[in-house]
């Protein structure tokens, strides 16, 4: 596959290229990064082509935004794609208060509050546009109203009466008014995609590990849902937050924990079947997900410029048929999942 191909998200006018670059490790989610490495990270992607940047306010409390902004303000505004997140605002810390948790590196010194309303949203965009300084920005989503993030049911249920009565409208107002190209939700599972999908008029969502060579659940509601709505679908997290990179390692991780024995059962299964075909165990993660005509792009994150040239290496391998089949024969992935040619 060539990572620097388009698709079209949805039935908006916006297109694009089949691999993204995500920004939460960016932000300090997985350890350190020096400013220099961060910022040559961003500029790698871009200089191969590839032209769509996700981020968010969360991702490392503001920091992931600046680094982006560093980079991508210096280049033309209609040469890239860029996508943010609402659902959080940030505050300043006080001198010597503890940092938030979540970031390894601690982030920039901000604390998030959950806001989805009308003024909340507004609110984030704004500050978004400032940390970014950039005039304008693509696609918003409506980021984390899950049951993985709030661990609550109850609390998922008034985020997302909260969100429609606030977050959404004030998002359909910008779109109308044509200062965004398309919205969504950035969500961790398929069930709250297509919650927010039936809720109100939509063009895309964001899904989060739920929809990979590992985990395939999408296909049960989600999907089929896409496709009557003509809603794009983006992949993030297409490794599963690790194994699907490292393989099915001591300490591999899988949903940000320590991956279940189960899970590395499955994943050495997997792995086996591309070995016998001589493919990499990344390259049939990250090119699995095309295979659905809704799959916009898979946006994988990156820590340094050489994670990013590696993930195009294995975007462009080529993978048989047989490999596809194989894994079916062998019900490693769902029979009813569309298969990349």
């Amino acid at each position: 596959m060539d990572p620097t191909a388009q698709r079209r998200l949805g039935r908006t006018d916006v297109e694009l290229t089949l691999v993204g670059l995500g920004s939460a490790p960016l932000g300090g989610f997985r350890g350190t990064i020096p400013e220099d490495v961060a910022l040559a990270t961003v500029w790698s992607a871009y200089n191969a082509g590839i032209t769509y940047f996700d981020t968010s306010p969360y991702y490392g409390y503001g920091r992931s935004e600046h680094r982006f902004g560093q980079v991508l303000r210096q280049v033309d505004r209609g040469s890239f794609v860029l996508s943010t997140k609402v659902g959080r605002t940030l505050s300043p810390l006080p001198p010597g208060a503890p940092r938030p948790g979540g970031y390894r590196d601690g982030g920039l010194p901000f604390a998030p509050t959950y806001d989805y309303s009308y003024d909340g949203t507004m609110r984030s965009i704004e500050d978004s546009y400032q940390r970014l300084g950039l005039p304008n920005i693509d696609v918003v989503f409506i980021h984390d109203v899950d049951l993985y993030t709030h661990e609550d049911q109850d609390l998922v249920d008034r985020y997302f009466g909260e969100a429609m009565e606030g977050a959404y409208v004030a998002l359909d107002e910008l779109r109308r008014a044509g200062d965004i190209r398309a919205i969504g939700g950035g969500l961790n599972d398929a069930v709250s995609c297509a919650r927010f999908l039936r809720a109100g008029d939509f063009d895309c969502m964001m899904l989060a590990g739920r929809y990979t060579l590992l985990d395939q659940r999408a296909l049960d509601d989600l999907l089929p849902l896409c496709q009557e709505r003509d809603a794009g679908l983006l992949i993030a997290g297409p490794f599963n937050s690790g194994i699907l990179a490292t393989g099915p390692v001591d300490g591999a991780k899988y949903d940000y924990s320590d991956a279940a024995p189960e899970v590395l059962h499955k994943v050495r299964a997997i792995d086996a079947v591309c070995r016998n075909h001589d493919v990499a165990l990344q390259a049939a993660a990250l090119q699995f997900p095309l295979g659905h005509p809704c799959v916009c792009a898979v946006v994988p994150g990156a820590m340094k410029p050489e994670e990013v040239e590696a993930n195009l290496t294995h975007f462009r391998a080529p993978i048989p048929a047989e490999l596809w089949l194989e894994l079916k024969h062998e019900r490693l992935i769902a029979e009813a999942a569309p298969l990349p040619t």
